[in-house]
């Protein structure tokens, strides 16, 4: 149950971080106001309360390993928001780092 606690609380990280910054992108470049630039603010701010309920407690390991959830939900967020077509490359590089949280997670430790 660990594993799948964990493995929702990416889930749910990626999308407040990724659509705050979207949000505040939004804001900025699309000139959409200062309403959407608060949303962003705060849904990065819920992303930070987010990562904490992690079970492990190492900060490092958990930022480690959200940053491959990061750049794998970035590419499906861009596919689903705003029509992106990652290429063969894109793919490749998000599964790399999608097995790189797998190792980082939920590789047995204390083995050696």
């Amino acid at each position: 149950m660990t594993v799948t606690r964990s493995l929702l609380l990416f889930a749910l990280a990626a999308v407040l971080e990724i659509g705050g910054a979207w949000l505040v992108w939004q804001g900025i470049r699309e000139h959409r106001g200062w309403v959407w630039i608060g949303l962003g603010v705060i849904s990065l701010g819920l992303y930070g309360i987010v990562a904490t309920l992690q079970p492990d407690a190492n900060f490092g390991r958990i930022l480690a390993a959200y940053g491959g959830v990061f750049v794998a939900g970035s590419l499906l967020w861009g596919m689903v928001v705003d029509g992106f077509r990652p290429d063969r490359y894109d793919v490749t590089g998000a599964l790399v780092c999608l097995v790189g949280v797998a190792i980082i997670m939920y590789a047995p430790r204390g083995v050696v």
